[in-house]
């Protein structure tokens, strides 16, 4: 009976409920149960130092997971996020491909768009006027995956 009291101190508990939180951390996505695992941790912490009661073990561990979680989440999601932005980056030049030449290889008319072959690929081009297969035209403007075009 000695080693049901070992195993019921309340450090080794609340390690063992952090360690369970941890791998539930990794079913359930969201970064959130981390916390409450750590949090779980500095209470075992705690009372490894110290005895506690129940309740302020209870509200040592609310108090330490919501301070964590409001405190560290977008830190730590930025360490596991990667970069990301919705700013342009102001040496990439949208207008690359203006003033460029490409060969029409399906003919382009103002109601259909056809094909250009431009540095060795095909894209859809778009024109104001008809163009046909074989004709060089200069690109005016890129919008997306299609080219604006017109004549020589």
């Amino acid at each position: 009976m000695d080693w049901l009291k070992e195993f019921l101190k309340p450090e080794l508990i609340w390690f063992l409920v952090g360690l369970v939180l941890l791998v539930a951390e990794f079913i359930v996505p969201g970064l959130i149960i981390a916390f409450f695992a750590v949090g779980a941790w500095v209470v075992a912490l705690v009372c490894l130092v110290t005895p506690l009661s129940l309740n302020a073990q209870l509200g040592l561990f609310i108090i330490s997971s919501v301070v964590l979680l409001v405190g560290a989440r977008r830190w730590v999601k930025g360490l596991f996020g990667g970069f990301a932005t919705d700013r342009q980056n102001a040496n990439v030049d949208l207008n690359e491909y203006v003033g460029q030449r490409a060969i029409v290889t399906s003919e382009i008319t103002p109601k259909l768009a056809g094909r250009v072959e431009f540095h060795g690929t095909h894209w859809t081009a778009q024109a104001d006027e008809e163009i046909a297969v074989g004709a060089v035209v200069e690109i005016t403007q890129k919008s997306s995956a299609t080219l604006k075009v017109k004549p020589v």
